[in-house]
């Protein structure tokens, strides 16, 4: 296929901003050698990511002209030499780890991990600050290394397209929301706290469902958010109000701890009730450690980062935060952090949308937008709008 087609991809210019603009059409290639192991996609859905805006705000240190977007579902046009079980026409979604599947790490199923596909750490991403460089997919074409191990592909993609808006999440939000619940143990019976009503934090109420739990409880302090988590029958806090925590919580269940928390906000939390408006980095952590059990996991899917020049003080800036650790250890809590390894999961995930288990879609909020509206966006997203965007670079997805 020739490399003479056009791309427009969504670009960091730099804090508050992004914008539409022409980037050059992939090539099948890694620097200066070919990919044969690779493919090229036309980008059927590509999502915003809540992480993202973590850049966009300039809370990294993400350079100006990087190509976002890391939620990548998209169909097969072009295949490496190298490439055996995956074929053009085939509709595929893309975990947004990148990983090589020959290292230990990926052998061993840590796939957020690989050792081989970024220079400066382990672990990779599309579209992503100190991720490996590699080119986003908010974007009409991307293209995909490693491809028979990274792509999930769809068995039927009429039934796919069908279900499109749910399968979208497969990516990153619904498995990242899922792992944090494994992570924190939830399964039949269990009481949990998932903290932050963003699109991750939904996906790990539904998550948590799904796993049997007996009661979900999220905390926000948007209300919008709040609702959409009462829509599927989550009990909700808002945590704009004063008062403890753990009254709150025992004014649910009778009891003032839960079994299970789940941090779906990471490095940019807030304090709560009066002091709502204030950063402060380490509250959600701090707040676990107060309202799991003894004995009980936590869950840690939000982001925390190395650097944040947009920190409240100097030890937060260099990802420093002031924890009461002592009281996780006095209580023997686990603490479970790091990116979802999202092939542990996608494919049962894909499996409960396709016959009928879970509504991810509908929990989340899906709307879909074109690849030009991406810029509104990514401000709507900002302003705490309770939807997640799903950006259709070509209008292939019916409205």
């Amino acid at each position: 296929m020739s490399n003479s087609h056009s791309n427009r991809g969504v670009v960091y210019k730099g804090p508050g901003e992004v914008a539409v603009e022409n980037i050059p059409y992939p090539k099948l290639e890694l620097g200066n050698r070919k990919c044969e192991h690779g493919v090229i996609l036309k980008v059927v859905t590509t999502n915003i990511c809540g992480s993202d805006q973590h850049m966009v705000r300039g809370r990294t240190t993400a350079p100006s002209g990087l190509v976002l977007g890391h939620e990548i579902t998209g169909l097969v046009v072009e295949c490496g030499s190298d490439v055996e079980f995956i074929k053009p026409g085939d509709l595929v979604s893309v975990p947004f780890n990148i990983a090589c599947g020959r290292c230990r790490n990926c052998k061993e199923g840590n796939t957020g991990i690989c050792l081989n596909v970024n220079p400066a750490r382990p672990g990779a991403a599309y579209g992503y600050v100190d991720m490996g460089g590699w080119v986003g997919g908010q974007t009409e074409y991307v293209m995909v290394p490693y491809a028979d191990f990274n792509l999930l592909k769809f068995p039927d993609a009429d039934q796919a397209m069908e279900k499109i808006q749910d399968l979208t999440l497969l990516s990153d939000i619904f498995p990242t929301g899922f792992h944090g619940c494994v992570t924190a143990g939830v399964g039949p019976g269990s009481t949990v706290y998932i903290a932050g009503a963003g699109p991750v934090g939904l996906a790990a109420a539904v998550s948590a469902q799904l796993l049997g739990a007996a009661c979900v409880i999220v905390g926000d302090m948007n209300e919008e958010r709040l609702k959409q988590a009462r829509s599927f029958g989550c009990e909700t806090i808002d945590l704009t109000e004063e008062g403890d925590m753990a009254d709150k919580v025992e004014a649910i269940l009778g009891e003032r701890e839960v079994d299970a928390f789940v941090d779906c906000v990471g490095f940019e939390a807030h304090a709560c009730g009066c002091n709502h408006g204030k950063e402060a980095p380490a509250t959600v952590l701090n707040s676990a450690m107060e309202l799991t059990r003894a004995g009980g996991e936590i869950g840690i899917p939000g982001l925390y980062v190395t650097e944040d020049p947009g920190a409240v003080d100097e030890a937060a800036k260099q990802g420093a935060l002031s924890m009461r650790f002592g009281l996780g250890w006095a209580k023997s809590h686990s603490f479970h952090t790091g990116q979802c390894p999202v092939m542990k999961y996608h494919r049962p995930l894909m499996q409960a949308i396709l016959f009928g288990k879970v509504k991810i879609a509908d929990a989340v909020n899906v709307k879909m937008i074109t690849l030009d509206q991406a810029p509104q966006g990514y401000a709507d997203f900002d302003g705490g709008a309770a939807t997640k965007f799903v950006i259709d670079p070509h209008g292939s997805v019916a409205a």
